[in-house]
């Protein structure tokens, strides 16, 4: 088994020929954000891969091995939930509300600017439709924001401050039911009246 202790987050300061002959090895974020698993290259070869602790691995990273050669990493297609705004129901702005209501929770997120995706989860796919958002299931990479994980985003230029909104520090409403966010003095709580029987 090859040893690979070594991240060079997107391959920076690679020589593109080195990228493209590199080995390659299909990881999905279960496995990619632990610092310490094994895992079988494109070809064929057993690799241990033993990382600092709090290291996530991304999609275009590359392990350095102890031979000196390269594996490129792939985000493996995984099951999740693709979560967008109902424009016949709801505005963009309700992706805002559920990044803040997932965040609450803990919940690893991917931002997008037209949609968020999260692992399946049937408890809050409810919680996201009764808020008038649609969620369908799809099998896609899934590269969650690294600010909710802390160390898990080093390197990777993802703590900008743009998660951070999403800890702990929110308002305790948000552990609510999903229908308890609609108190009085926030303006965003758009009508519920129209049935709920729209297809999410």
């Amino acid at each position: 088994m090859l040893t690979a202790n070594k991240l060079m987050p997107r391959g920076g300061g690679l020589a593109p020929v080195l990228l493209k002959r590199a080995a390659t090895v299909e990881l999905d974020w279960d496995v990619r954000q632990k610092s310490r698993f094994d895992a079988t290259d494109s070809q064929g070869r057993q690799l241990g891969v033993f990382l600092p602790r709090g290291t996530a691995v991304r999609g275009g990273d590359v392990l350095v091995a102890e031979d000196g050669s390269l594996v490129k990493v792939i985000a493996a297609k995984q099951p999740v939930l693709v979560i967008t705004h109902c424009s016949e129901h709801g505005t963009p702005f309700d992706l805002m509300r559920a990044a803040y209501h997932l965040g609450n929770r803990h919940v690893p997120i991917e931002l997008q600017p037209d949609h968020l995706k999260i692992e399946p989860d049937h408890v809050l796919a409810g919680m996201l439709r009764s808020m008038h958002l649609i969620v369908r299931e799809a099998e896609e990479a899934f590269e969650p924001e690294g600010g909710a994980y802390g160390a898990h985003g080093a390197g990777h230029g993802h703590s900008h401050g743009g998660s951070a909104p999403l800890g702990p520090v929110l308002h305790p409403d948000a552990y609510a039911a999903p229908h308890e966010h609609e108190h009085p003095g926030h303006d965003h709580t758009h009508s519920h009246g129209h049935p709920h029987g729209h297809s999410h």
